[in-house]
């Protein structure tokens, strides 16, 4: 089960599951995008499912569920839907946070209390999209920080229940990453080359990630390569929450 899947990291964790043989069930709320990502998978060979919805809601849960049963019964969950938005504490209206939160934590809620039973059974695991923002945070961002830092803590609560089942539970964390969600972002500002340079000098390998290689490390946490890690929020951010703000920059030696 892949949400968020027809575009960004989401996407690229569709592409990656797909060459590995696994049949999937895609989840997204633009359909068209969804039917796209479909015709591409399809077009490779890859057995799939869709279901065209928002997260946030319980029937789209129910019903990727019941797709996933159709394929066989899911072995695992990569939950990647996840929305941004601005404001702080003071000035995020309530509709605003709870469109965040729902889509970001609710979301993956939902869809890890549908398809619990059936990854018990197969002992599968499970893999929630957070952020670096989960494990800091920049400015004007309250409702999307603490939605990550709660995605973190249900994946380690997961974790914890259900070890006793052979299921395991762990959270990504990205740094900035080449996505349409990024990009969207950097436009509203009046000088995005700047941003980009900005985006870029924040990590200390100097870019931004390419979503195929978060999808590396999702597609690994997911298969029994990594079968004794559980309950971990591993961080792939190019060295960004590595440096301390405003350190002095020294010569190259």
């Amino acid at each position: 089960m892949v949400t968020g899947a027809a575009k960004g990291i989401g996407a690229a964790v569709a592409r990656q599951l797909a060459a590995e043989g696994h049949a999937l069930v895609l989840v997204d709320s633009d359909v068209t995008a969804l039917a796209g990502m479909v015709a591409e998978l399809g077009g490779r060979g890859a057995r799939t499912e869709s279901i065209a919805g928002s997260v946030a809601e319980p029937a789209t849960a129910a019903l990727a569920a019941s797709c996933a049963l159709e394929l066989g019964g899911a072995v695992g969950l990569s939950h990647n839907a996840g929305i941004q938005r601005y404001g702080t504490a003071l000035s995020t209206p309530i509709d605003l946070w709870d469109e965040v939160v729902g889509v970001n934590l609710r979301g993956a809620f939902l869809m890890a209390q549908s398809l619990l039973g059936q990854i018990v059974a197969a002992k599968g695991s499970l893999v929630f999209m957070a952020s670096v923002q989960g494990l800091a945070s920049q400015e004007n961002v309250a409702a999307y920080t603490a939605s990550k830092h709660g995605l973190i803590g249900l994946a380690q609560s997961i974790a914890v229940d259900f070890a006793k089942h052979g299921v395991r539970s762990n959270a990504v964390a990205p740094g900035s990453v080449d996505t349409p969600m990024l990009h969207r972002a950097v436009n509203l500002s009046t000088d995005p080359a700047a941003v980009w340079d900005e985006i870029n000098a924040m990590h200390p390998l100097g870019r931004s990630a390419n979503p195929a290689g978060v999808a590396d490390l999702v597609s690994f946490l997911l298969s029994d390569r990594a079968s004794f890690i559980t309950g971990e929020t591993i961080r792939i951010d190019g060295g960004l929450l590595s440096r301390i703000g405003g350190s002095p920059k020294r010569t190259e030696l």
